[in-house]
């Protein structure tokens, strides 16, 4: 059992009369990746910012281990905001040093864990360079190492692959996963589902500042995540619907998208399509986060009871 480093209770945030973060409560355990995911204005940022004491929340409270405040003690937390920004005119190993006085890290062990990481993030060589230099992804990267660069116990991410190429989002993912694995809890906010999906351990997912999924990837997966069948072929839904174990049918163009019942057998429905069915591309895979949360997002149902999108 992993040991819990902090603890969210019935966090509550409004703005102007405008309730925009309701009852959330979760809580992140050393050595794992805990997900904070939904839709652009679902209020995953002022629930962060509130625990980071950024804003005053109006209800609830936030532990962390024996901290005798409300809140989390800045100098063991790293924090990557959502809104970017480092001193645009300075070089980018001052910054990094800077961010480490800041949190009380010995000198000479910061700047030698800062130049492996330019290495490893592919900045090698650019500890002398400014940060306006730099691209906006190579100035992530940077801003990214300041803040696990003193060697946090508890990291917390404000969308943190937002604006990068696939290959720095590689890097990221990897890195994210062995400080967990080492030990660090780690508190990521996203609306990027198929990068969560391959890293995170528990999720929460809040929808108009609401709670509506929470529980580690595994048990949201068992619940969740149905099977679809998807076909490509010019094809009318009809042909479908009747089908046995189908719950729903979607079509697009030549594509049609099967949600099946979750006991579905897979070798016996096969033989149920019809020989008249015309298939290019046939593919059954489980049900994505990506699509549990579209159909939350969009309050649309994609499955029907005994392991539907149901709002908690």
């Amino acid at each position: 059992m992993q040991q819990t480093l902090l603890s969210v209770e019935k966090l509550g945030k409004s703005y102007k009369n405008k309730q925009i973060v309701k009852d959330i409560s979760f809580s992140v355990k050393r050595g794992m990746v805990t997900a904070i995911l939904g839709p652009n204005g679902a209020g995953k940022s002022t629930t962060i910012r509130s625990m980071m004491g950024i804003m005053q929340p109006d209800e609830g409270s936030v532990k962390y281990q024996d901290y005798p405040k409300h809140g989390v003690p800045h100098e063991k937390v790293g924090y990557l905001p959502e809104e970017r920004g480092l001193y645009k005119n300075v070089k980018i190993m001052d910054v990094i040093l800077y961010f480490a006085d800041l949190k009380d890290y010995p000198k000479k062990k910061a700047k030698s864990r800062a130049l492996d990481y330019l290495k490893k993030f592919g900045l090698e060589g650019k500890d002398k360079v400014s940060v306006e230099e730099l691209s906006k992804g190579m100035a992530q990267k940077a801003q990214f190492i300041a803040s696990i660069i003193h060697e946090p116990e508890l990291l917390i991410l404000d969308e943190p692959f937002s604006g990068l190429d696939p290959v720095s989002q590689d890097v990221f993912k990897q890195e994210i996963r062995q400080l967990a694995d080492n030990g660090t809890a780690i508190l990521i906010s996203s609306h990027q589902m198929n990068l969560i999906e391959e890293i995170a351990d528990d999720l929460l997912l809040i929808h108009k500042g609401k709670t509506v999924i929470k529980g580690s990837m595994e048990e949201v997966k068992e619940q969740y995540s149905n099977y679809k069948c998807t076909i490509i072929g010019e094809n009318e839904a009809s042909l479908f619907t009747s089908l046995p174990s189908v719950q729903n049918v979607e079509r697009d163009g030549s594509k049609t998208v099967l949600y099946l019942d979750k006991d579905v057998h897979i070798p016996t429905w096969i033989s149920h399509i019809p020989k008249e069915s015309s298939i290019q591309e046939m593919t059954i895979d489980r049900i994505s986060l990506h699509e549990i949360f579209v159909g939350i997002a969009t309050e649309k149902n994609l499955m029907k009871s005994g392991g539907g999108v149901n709002h908690a």
